[in-house]
């Protein structure tokens, strides 16, 4: 079971077996800068351009950290078991009162090490935003994203396509919902 620790009156903390997660601060810019840079972690994502501009990683801690943010941001913290202290980062945007988008990405050297589905899992039970229904997408090109989310609950709903800023296109996606009790 999870552990959930306040960290301010919006966002917990979130203590997993083999990390926390935390929201984020901003010595974490330089870490996402870092993982973010990496073309196959930008084509994963809607929003991540590449090449990553100067200043985005800043810009992004600054919008995560923001009292009036529609995004909460949680960096996967794995410092407290000799891992590094940004992993990658797991989200949620509140789409209404009680929906919530859930998204995430994972810095390539710690791919295929289950970080992602520990991470989705561990906010899909904490819920933070009380939410009755989970959305997320996964790129048809990203079979690891999916099986994540497949792994954590969430059922296939269909097929479409979002832009990928990094890809400067269109790109298919599979988009998925998790009911919640």
């Amino acid at each position: 079971m999870n552990e959930l620790i306040s960290s301010d009156a919006r966002q917990i903390e979130i203590v997993t077996e083999r990390f926390v997660l935390r929201p984020l601060r901003a010595s974490d810019a330089g870490l996402i800068a870092h993982y973010t840079a990496d073309r196959r972690v930008a084509e994963g994502t809607r929003s991540i351009p590449h090449p990553l501009p100067p200043g985005a990683s800043e810009a992004y801690v600054r919008r995560a950290m923001a009292a009036d943010r529609d995004e909460d941001v949680w960096a996967i913290d794995g410092s407290a078991n000799k891992l590094a202290e940004v992993l990658g980062v797991v989200s949620l945007t509140r789409i209404d009162k009680e929906q919530s988008e859930l998204g995430f990405w994972i810095g390539a050297g710690f791919w295929n090490t289950g970080f992602a589905t520990e991470a989705v899992s561990a906010l899909v039970e904490a819920n933070p935003h009380g939410s009755r229904t989970l959305f997320a997408e996964a790129f048809q090109d990203n079979p690891g994203s999916a099986r994540v989310l497949t792994n954590c609950g969430f059922e296939y709903l269909g097929d479409a396509e979002s832009w990928s800023v990094a890809r400067a296109a269109r790109v298919p996606t599979w988009t998925y919902l998790r009911k919640m009790a």
